[in-house]
């Protein structure tokens, strides 16, 4: 027994729910609005039915009657011809207009002819009649009755009325419905058109915006959105281009020092001098560091991407005073002039550690033997501290100021010192993954300064 397949549930589109959204609405308001239109019409037109025959009733009541030789009547009887009249005696004796027709006789009107209530108004299901009964005498009642079927006729005219007007108002409103869906939903269906181009081809070209209500707006966003994600692909390309050219070099030159390797095992090779078989080897030991160095940089910078690591309240000086014993163990035959001051902030203390890092070692490649290298920590006042780092070395030229921070960028003073290229990137992406800046001029020693801003609070006692 094979099992049934699940049935999809198909769902309306936005623009068929604008439409019918539309549609009920009105309806909902057109049918408040007619039965509350029936509704006081038909109080209205039951009202003046009621007022006309109470009236024409106590008219009735004080007409004087007409006599003759044998006969005394009612004046009344003889202007009653649209509607039934009568005199009703307390035993329930009905006199009535000879050609008409006697009125619907009930409790009530006996209670009135009999004394029991001065009046009575009330409609007899049985006969469709309004009737009404003011007590004439003693003894007696007028009784007037009136049909209710024109009010009833016109009460049904106007349902219908109302009806056709209502639903001929329903139509017009899903036809605006879906006039107002279908030009107010075209911004999203291109949106969704764009959408599906990129998922289908990687086209990122942005979508042309008209107007300037909430779904142009949306457009804008969704461009900023195409641009940032072109941006980022365009950056991912760069950077591989950037790292396989960098890495071209070494991995070269870690090819051709291999080969002389085993060309030299070789029964006919020439055999190599110890002394170029120690340089060799020490050539591809470095060429080996910095190709590890060039991978660990890259996949420093490619976190950018990822989520942040959980932050943390961190101290500041002791994230500088790690990064300083570091640096010291691989600096040789220079100082290290320090000044800290208290400084806390939120973030990632091992990518702060690593930017300080970074900066301390750019500042030992470049000073010279028995150079210098001032390390500063203080607070501007402001809600932000500066960490400076300067050195004594030939400084940075002009020209290259606004690139020192782009990825695998090498001064001309750098391309012959080991190095990737990525490190003051790196710098940059941690101090702005924290909110702050770094800047790189010139140090009055005449070497390079670069500082990091960073905001935070201070730790010393009244500030």
């Amino acid at each position: 027994m094979t099992a049934a397949a699940p049935q999809v549930r198909r769902r309306f589109s936005l623009r068929a729910r604008v439409t019918l959204l539309a549609a009920a609405c009105v309806a909902g308001a057109v049918a408040l609005v007619s039965l509350g239109a029936y509704l006081t019409m038909q109080d209205n037109l039951y009202e003046q039915v009621d007022q006309r025959l109470v009236q024409r009733a106590q008219d009735a009541v004080r007409t004087p009657p007409v006599r003759n030789r044998l006969v005394q009547i009612p004046g009344a009887f003889l202007t009653s011809a649209d509607i039934h009249i009568g005199v009703l005696n307390a035993n329930g004796d009905l006199a009535h207009p000879r050609d008409g027709q006697p009125p619907p006789i009930g409790q009530a009107e006996l209670d009135v002819a009999r004394g029991d209530a001065e009046s009575s108004l009330r409609t007899d299901t049985a006969t469709g009649m309004r009737i009404v009964a003011l007590s004439s005498g003693p003894g007696q009642a007028m009784v007037l009755a009136q049909s209710l079927a024109p009010t009833d006729e016109a009460l049904r005219k106007l349902a219908v009325v109302l009806f056709v007007v209502s639903g001929a108002g329903v139509v017009v409103a899903a036809l605006a419905g879906t006039a107002v869906a279908r030009g107010g939903l075209r911004p999203v269906q291109q949106l969704t058109a764009a959408t599906e181009r990129v998922a289908r081809t990687g086209d990122l070209r942005p979508i042309p915006v008209s107007g300037d209500d909430e779904l142009a707006r949306l457009t804008y966003s969704f461009n900023t959105m195409l641009a940032t994600v072109a941006a980022a692909q365009e950056q991912q390309r760069q950077l591989v281009a950037d790292a396989g050219h960098e890495l071209r070099t070494p991995l070269t030159s870690l090819r051709t020092n291999l080969e002389l390797l085993l060309a030299a095992e070789k029964a006919d090779a020439p055999t190599l001098s110890e002394e170029d078989r120690t340089e060799i080897e020490s050539d591809i030991k470095a060429q080996l560091d910095e190709v590890t160095q060039l991978i660990g940089d890259l996949v420093l910078l490619a976190r950018a991407d990822q989520p942040r690591a959980e932050l943390e309240r961190v101290d500041l000086v002791e994230v500088v005073e790690r990064a300083l014993d570091r640096a010291r163990r691989r600096a040789t035959g220079v100082e290290f002039d320090v000044s800290l001051q208290p400084w806390q902030l939120v973030g990632d203390s091992n990518a702060l550690e690593r930017a300080v890092l970074n900066l301390l070692d750019n500042a030992v490649k470049f000073s010279p033997p028995g150079g210098s290298v001032r390390l500063v920590l203080r607070p501007l006042g402001d809600g932000t501290a500066v960490v400076e780092v300067s050195d004594q070395g030939p400084g940075i030229a002009e020209e290259d100021l606004p690139k020192v921070f782009d990825r695998f960028y090498r001064s001309i003073q750098a391309r012959t010192l080991p190095g990737s290229g990525l490190g003051l990137a790196i710098v940059k992406q941690a101090v702005d993954r924290h909110g702050g800046a770094v800047y790189a001029g010139s140090a009055t020693e005449g070497g390079a300064l670069f500082t990091i801003r960073l905001p935070g609070q201070s730790t010393e006692p009244g500030e």
